[in-house]
């Protein structure tokens, strides 16, 4: 079909929700720019995959590309430098990455490494996490924040970490919490470094409202507040309290939220600091938003903000407040995740099969046949643009009559064939007389009923556990034919046997779809699909359901001539490694299989060939990929 860049860029709007590091191509392939190289060639990710695919990289596939990752660390770090140069701030800023947005080795290992030369650390909200962040060699000023309920363990590791160099900060989550502090601090005769957690009232808007505000689950009321400093001053400690954490909330829509958290917040740093609490760090937490959609606008799944704007926003009410009362600028510390690490990664995966709701052919109906078995196959007569909803009408009354037939036995199932065959006949002639998606909601949602399903390779529980728990929207795409227009709609059916195992909304240029415009397969040729902007949480919160294991990953780097090097690769799981993960030993399994096999060949006619075989075949099973391969 002919190459239509405007039409096509309608549909999918790429440009749109791209961020600037995902385009289309002019051969119809989906790219990937290099943000950190702006005359870097585009690369190709169709190439790509298949380029990974003769290396014995198969789809389903993450995949992870550094300079997007690289980009997002500078990108927070410089947008804070210059808000702060523009506001004539005198404090200086700090990030810090919440592990528990994605632990991955490679992720960590790398956002360390980009954030070294703005002493960007690291977040740890679990002893697991603490441990993770120890491991780390970062820049000398370079924080780690300590959040959540914290044992007696953690509590001494973190404190003993200061003596080797690391600014590990203890966030006390409750006058309780201050107990165990007290009580390890008096065991080691190290003193801490401390920070206490403030919740705000405000609540913000999106799904993450919870998150914050005065009922949110982690931090102290004012009156817990007041206690704790009461406390620390008794033993002598309050010098020890260096940091306010309040955390602002979760991809927070809306940029007037953010002023008035980031506004409540300062005013708690205040009157800290003239409660003779020798505060120097301000923590906000999260809060920094993706804009998923593209829409610019404050809902669920977008953000009517830039991250200069967030920036300025945070820095510019903070110095207000400070400069209002008298205090010295704090030195800002932001946890965003989502943000730094959300663009970085994709899933790739291939459409196995489809489930097609039309027919381009039809049978006749026999001369036997009951009468609404014909006057389904007359509608194509009538069928026009103005006749369009009796035409719908009359195809699904003829339908379920027919259906009601055959279920109280008057009609037998080749006639019943015959009919459904003629009635998604008339549905494709239908398709083809409605006008575009969008134009009727009544005939839209008719026809949403008929969209086909693409039965496609991943689990939706194990990659995108936010879709299916939260309706999490992430950009889907095809990679390839975007330069044809898509002559179906469908929705994206994963391999487990769970109806919930589908995508069913899809952000298109002109909003959010039931359906996503897509193209009749090839035989020949492999069709990949791509669901983007995957990297927060959505690898870590995965489940096993039916025991699907993780997909293979690849780390990529894009080159300036458009190609690419591939920096690590990490193997799907086996089925072996996910039984295990079950408490099933695969050892076990095979050896009770054998046995099996052994008691039936004694029984049973089972031939010595037959033996060698089931056993091979429920081997290549527990060693092989929990994916079709």
């Amino acid at each position: 079909m002919a190459n239509d860049e405007s039409v096509i860029d309608s549909v999918y709007g790429v440009d749109k929700w791209g961020m600037g590091l995902v385009s289309v191509l002019p051969n119809g392939d989906i790219g990937l720019k290099n943000p950190l190289i702006p005359d870097a060639v585009v690369t190709s990710l169709p190439d790509i995959i298949r380029n990974l695919g003769e290396r014995g990289i198969q789809a389903p596939l993450l995949v992870r590309v550094g300079s997007f990752l690289e980009q997002s660390i500078i990108g927070i770090n410089q947008s804070f430098a210059e808000a702060i140069e523009r506001s004539d701030y005198k404090g200086v800023y700090r990030g810090v990455f919440p592990i528990k947005v994605n632990q991955q080795a490679q992720v960590v290992q790398r956002i360390v490494e980009f954030g070294r030369p703005y002493s960007h650390g690291l977040e740890a909200g679990s002893k697991p996490e603490l441990a993770v962040a120890l491991a780390h060699h970062l820049a000398k000023d370079a924080m780690i924040i300590c959040n959540g309920v914290k044992d007696a363990d953690f509590i001494r590791l973190a404190i003993l970490s200061l003596k080797l160099g690391f600014n590990t900060v203890i966030v006390l989550e409750s006058p309780k919490e201050l107990e165990t502090v007290l009580q390890v601090v008096k065991e080691t005769g190290q003193e801490p470094l401390l920070g206490v957690r403030v919740k705000l009232t405000n609540q913000i808007s999106g799904n993450w409202a919870k998150s914050s505000g005065d009922r949110s689950t982690f931090g102290m009321h004012t009156d817990q507040l007041v206690s704790v400093i009461d406390k620390l001053k008794d033993h002598g400690l309050l010098h020890c309290l260096k940091l306010q954490h309040s955390h602002l909330g979760s991809q927070i829509p809306d940029v007037n939220d953010v002023r008035r958290a980031v506004g409540e917040a300062s005013r708690y740093f205040v009157e800290l600091t003239r409660e003779g609490v020798p505060l120097t760090h301000l923590d906000l937490g999260g809060g920094l938003g993706i804009d998923y959609t593209g829409e610019k606008a404050a809902n669920e799944n977008s953000i009517n903000y830039t991250m200069d704007e967030y920036c300025a926003n945070v820095v510019e009410t903070v110095c207000h407040v400070m400069n209002e009362a008298g205090i010295d600028h704090p030195t800002l510390v932001t946890e965003s995740g989502r943000a730094v690490v959300g663009s970085s990664a994709m899933l790739i995966f291939n459409v196995l099969e489809t489930t097609l709701y039309d027919a381009q052919t039809s049978p006749e109906p026999d001369a036997e046949d009951h009468h609404l078995v014909s006057d389904l196959a007359r509608i194509p007569e009538y069928l026009s643009l103005d006749r369009l909803q009796e035409s719908l009408n009359d195809a699904s009354f003829y339908r379920d009559e027919l259906r009601a037939l055959f279920r109280r036995g008057y009609i037998g199932l080749r006639e019943m064939a015959r009919a459904e065959r003629i009635y998604l006949h008339v549905m494709a002639k239908i398709k083809k007389v409605a006008p575009a998606i969008g134009v009727d909601p009544v005939i839209d949602e008719q026809l949403e009923k008929l969209v086909d399903i693409y039965h496609c390779n991943f689990s939706l529980f194990q990659s995108l556990p936010d879709t299916w728990a939260i309706d999490q929207l992430h950009p889907v795409a095809p990679l390839q034919r975007l330069n044809e227009l898509p002559d179906r709609r469908a929705v994206l059916s994963d391999i487990t046997c769970d109806s919930d195992g589908k995508i069913d909304k899809f952000i298109l240029a002109n909003g959010v779809s039931p359906s996503l415009p897509i193209h009749s397969l090839d035989d020949e040729t492999p069709y990949y699909v791509g669901v983007f902007f995957i990297g927060a949480y959505q690898e870590t919160l995965g489940d096993l359901h039916n025991l699907f294991g993780d997909t293979n990953i690849a780390t990529i780097e894009l080159r300036k001539n458009g190609g690419f090097d591939l920096l690590h690769e990490q193997e799907g799981d086996t089925v072996g490694e996910v039984l295990s993960y079950v408490e099933y030993d695969p050892r076990d399994c095979i050896d009770a299989f054998r046995q099996m096999v052994d008691r039936t060949t004694s029984e049973a006619d089972l031939t010595a060939s037959d033996r060698k075989q089931l056993i091979s075949a429920y081997r290549a099973i527990i060693s092989g990929p929990t994916y079709y391969a």
